[in-house]
């Protein structure tokens, strides 16, 4: 009954791990006890990928960071340099920041390469990596091939 001794009552752990019920009583969860805008912070310190397991980590992190524009149009901004037509399109079509950097992070990740001339002396599509090949529309395809012929 030692394990009993470390909880008071009535404080019970409750769900617990991933897909659980929140645990605010968890010392170890700072964004139940940090305010908002620290947990913000401290989640704007996470490269894409890692903000998106962490908003699946629990739903008082999820909470948090899909509530948070400002983490996602931090990411989206840095995508900018590379997709700044289609970001500039997204956003004028109303899409929040979150969607916007979804619909074109994987996009940004693939015209870098082509565009940084990563792809330039492939001998046949065949050598392409499959994650090469994402779907672009006719002015990114005109953009990879300027690139290619000031190479």
């Amino acid at each position: 009954m030692e394990g009993a001794a470390l909880r008071p009552v009535g404080r019970e752990k409750r769900g617990g791990g991933r897909g659980g019920e929140d645990n605010e009583d968890d010392p170890a969860d700072f964004v139940a006890v940090l305010p908002p805008e620290v947990s913000c912070r401290i989640f704007g310190d996470l490269d894409v990928e890692s903000l998106c397991h962490a908003a699946a980590t629990c739903k008082g992190w999820h909470r948090v960071i899909e509530g948070s524009e400002r983490l996602w149009r931090h990411h989206c901004l840095s995508l900018r340099a590379v997709c700044r037509r289609e970001i500039d399109c997204d956003r004028g079509n109303g899409y929040s920041w979150k969607i916007t950097l979804l619909r074109n992070y994987w996009k940004s990740k693939v015209k870098q390469e082509w565009l940084s001339g990563k792809y330039s002396n492939v001998p046949s599509q065949n050598s392409l990596p499959e994650k090469s090949m994402y779907p672009m529309d006719v002015d990114t395809w005109g953009e990879i091939l300027e690139a290619e012929l000031e190479r």
